[in-house]
């Protein structure tokens, strides 16, 4: 994330996305799969790390081997065709809202206080119990805890999507969207940037 000023002289918040170049690996038809959908590469990758029906899957395309690939559906798939390059300026543009989908930052297995916000127990008079969770279950009846309660557990990593979002600015020649506020994930994270 960094910040820049609009020119009213606001600070703005953003987080730096770059949004391709993708390339139209395969053009999925109604007639051909059963569905209307584009198949793009993100992440150019040396041609030696490649299996070969990747390779051969790729060579359809050009000669560009690619560390990612995603399927978006589409109502027109006639006007794409393989190889074609799609850019940000061409898919967005600058005051638009934007939905954007992310892994988010794994936590590993966390305690009630980070995973669920609980404030603890007191911490003075000989209390034992400052970080724990307290009691979890019920009495004779049901004589069990009940599923969904919160407690401890893995935490993050999860599929996470934060909706309307406004793209403040775009660099075309760098590739770049920079979109107000923050989305999911570590810096390097793969996220996918959808219309709203």
């Amino acid at each position: 994330m960094t910040g820049i000023f609009s020119p009213e002289g606001e600070y703005i918040p953003v987080t730096v996305v770059e949004l391709g170049p993708c390339v139209v690996t395969q053009v999925k038809t109604e007639a051909t799969d059963g569905y209307n959908a584009l198949q793009l590469g993100f992440g150019e990758k040396r041609t030696s790390r490649v299996n070969k029906p990747l390779k051969g899957h790729f060579k359809k395309s050009g000669e560009k081997c690619f560390r990612e690939l995603r399927e978006f559906k589409t109502e027109n798939p006639e006007k794409y065709s393989p190889g074609q390059t799609i850019t940000a300026e061409s898919s967005f543009q600058v005051g638009e809202h934007v939905d954007v989908v992310g892994k988010s930052k794994g936590r590993g297995f966390s305690g009630v206080f980070k995973r669920h916000g609980f404030h603890g127990g007191p911490e003075t008079h000989g209390s034992m119990n400052h970080r724990a969770p307290g009691s979890i279950g019920a009495s004779a009846w049901p004589s069990r805890v009940i599923k969904g309660k919160r407690l401890p557990g893995r935490y993050g990593n999860e599929r996470k999507t934060v909706k309307n979002l406004e793209i403040v600015a775009i660099r075309p020649e760098e590739h770049i969207i920079m979109i107000k506020g923050a989305i999911p994930g570590p810096k390097t994270g793969l996220v996918l940037v959808k219309k709203k």
